[in-house]
């Protein structure tokens, strides 16, 4: 067990989220091959370590994230322990096709699969702008929390431009967002407006597919089934999913000069690893309500949760690590940002 894993309030929510929560989109199949097995190993390690917040969607695996998470919450007796964040608008209806028959259909499924009877908190899954300009997105999931079918409603979003657009909406929980330390523009973009509004944020891609974690080299290969291999570049959706819109081989040299900028620091010293220090950046922002990060493997959770516990990095390496990514990075970035 993790004993200091901290907690920050879920803004309007008032729940106590974890800092650190799980982001579930690997048991879909997206990351390599996950068993059932592996993923129940995952989810235990992960409420061990003191996590009770987890991330999922519809589309992930056509239903097998949320029914993996459903059943395991269900087997341990943890339902209503764990905040269940989940998502919609990717699976059916994307990019043209959606209605308020068929988002109550999206939800309905959901709750079958979770084995719930109400959402602790729906997401809008990245829909096209046009649809966060027209509004009615909104409107049916209002009608869904009056129905008590949804206890909170957010969006997960690709760009600050859509965040905007979001945070004018009445009865907003939350956003989700792409932040890390090669994607800096919500510090300023975005960090103040969500305080104003008392809106949550969710931060995906801490590790920027993995890269922050400083084990890849420009050799690295992934599996067929990985998005890693297939969206490389934006085959299949938005690049910036993937490697956080960096190219691969870009992506490797900037978490190299990140793991000389934490080396000089003394950071990395001991158990401490770079993927807890990319977290740690993540969570020095106290607008960061919880990130979410995905872990096939038990040991991976509980390396991650370790990041709670440790220190603030310290406002020089906030410098160092700002100045590089408005210097190196920021122009290498590809997609809506």
């Amino acid at each position: 067990m993790i004993a200091h894993m901290k907690t920050r309030t879920f803004n309007r929510t008032g729940y106590a989220a974890s800092e650190i929560g799980l982001g579930c989109w690997q048991f879909g199949g997206d990351w390599g091959e996950v068993s059932d097995e592996e993923a129940t190993r995952t989810l235990a390690a992960a409420v061990e370590a003191g996590i009770n917040f987890v991330d999922t969607a519809d589309v992930y695996g056509a239903g097998r994230s949320e029914t993996l998470i459903g059943r395991f919450l269900k087997n341990r007796n943890l339902k209503g322990k764990v905040f269940v964040a989940t998502k919609l608008g990717r699976l059916h209806g994307y990019p043209d096709d959606y209605c308020a028959k068929l988002f109550r259909r999206c939800t309905e499924d959901s709750l079958q699969r979770l084995g719930v009877d109400a959402l602790d908190l729906l997401q809008l899954h990245c829909v096209p702008r046009g649809w966060l300009e027209r509004g009615e997105v909104f409107d049916w999931l209002s009608d869904l929390k009056r129905e008590c079918k949804v206890r909170h409603f957010g969006a997960s979003v690709e760009s600050m431009d859509e965040a905007d657009l979001c945070l004018r909406q009445e009865g907003l929980a939350s956003l989700q967002i792409i932040f890390n330390i090669f994607r800096q523009k919500p510090i300023e973009s975005l960090f103040e407006k969500a305080r104003s509004r008392d809106v949550a944020l969710v931060i995906r891609l801490p590790l920027a597919s993995g890269l922050l974690a400083g084990k890849f080299d420009k050799n690295t290969t992934f599996p067929e089934v990985d998005h890693r291999n297939y969206n490389r570049d934006g085959q299949m959706f938005n690049v910036g999913e993937t490697f956080a819109g960096l190219p691969f081989e870009k992506g490797v040299d900037a978490t190299e000069k990140v793991r000389a900028i934490f080396n000089e620091a003394g950071l990395l010293h001991g158990t401490t690893t770079m993927a807890q220090l990319a977290q740690r950046w993540i969570l020095d922002h106290d607008a960061v309500s919880v990130v979410i990060t995905g872990s096939k493997r038990p040991q991976q959770v509980r390396e991650n949760a370790a990041g709670s516990d440790l220190p603030p990095l310290g406002d020089d390496v906030h410098r160092q690590l700002a100045a590089y990514y408005r210097e190196d990075v920021a122009d290498a970035i590809r997609g809506p940002y």
